[in-house]
């Protein structure tokens, strides 16, 4: 099923995001596509956010991943609905990389498909190969005029 959604701020994206993060579970990898600047890392901030992390989130285009421990580590989702044990989120941005092996050689293998763990993915289109298998989320982001974006998310199929 693809969802659609249409921000008008940066503000907007953010809530889209923390309200994604409501109904992750742990084990999820977000696959992110769009062009630069088109609000991927503002995206992964509200998701973030909606995890409990309170740490300022920035693209690691030069580290390429940062783990972010979640405090609390069973998160209560804001729809009431269980706990989850997720304890990490893994934020990766491929935007420099020719391949996955580059992402697999700095240790994402150990968080992609981890029950504890939600994995973002900015510049996905970069490294296809990482999403066989698994709970995955593709989520495109379109920028229009001013702060407007069309962000469509669809569940990958496997």
């Amino acid at each position: 099923m693809v969802k659609k959604y249409i921000t008008k701020s940066e503000r907007e994206t953010i809530v889209l995001g923390k309200k994604i993060a409501a109904g992750l579970r742990g084990g999820e990898v977000l696959g992110l596509t769009g062009d630069l600047g088109s609000g991927k890392t503002v995206f992964t901030k509200g998701l973030a956010k909606g995890l409990g992390i309170k740490k300022n989130i920035t693209s690691p285009t030069f580290v390429l991943m940062k783990v972010y421990k979640i405090q609390n580590s069973t998160f209560v989702p804001s729809s009431g609905r269980g706990k989850f044990k997720i304890q990490n989120f893994v934020h990766v941005d491929a935007y420099r990389l020719n391949n996955e092996r580059d992402l697999l050689d700095i240790g994402l293998g150990e968080y992609l498909g981890d029950k504890n763990s939600v994995v973002v993915i900015e510049w996905a289109d970069k490294v296809k190969k990482i999403f066989k298998g698994g709970r995955h989320l593709q989520i495109k982001i379109k920028s229009g005029k001013t702060n407007k974006r069309e962000i469509i998310i669809w569940k990958k199929k496997k």
